[in-house]
């Protein structure tokens, strides 16, 4: 376990935060004799957090999609009616 003086915390913070981050955790030591544990907390993400997918579509293609889609469908669904946030 790698431990650093307060001085030695303080003046290479950024490089101690990727080194805990990658090993687990860092001991910071002061003058006093307290003892501080540095370390990387994991991030809980939702299931449904995922990477966006660039498709090149604009916000008229999208418009006139659902449009389409509408028409298509229209008599297979009863949808409410609601303002649509794609609303010219």
């Amino acid at each position: 376990m790698n431990t650093y003086t307060y001085s030695e915390a303080k003046q290479k913070l950024a490089a101690l935060l990727e080194k805990a981050k990658n090993e687990g955790k860092i001991l910071i030591t002061r003058k006093d004799g307290s003892v501080f544990e540095l370390k990387a907390l994991s991030r809980k993400r939702s299931p449904l957090e995922i990477e966006g997918v660039n498709i090149k579509i604009n916000r008229e293609e999208i418009i006139d999609l659902l449009k389409e889609v509408r028409e298509r469908y229209a008599g297979f669904f009863i949808l409410p009616v609601t303002q649509s946030i794609l609303t010219i």
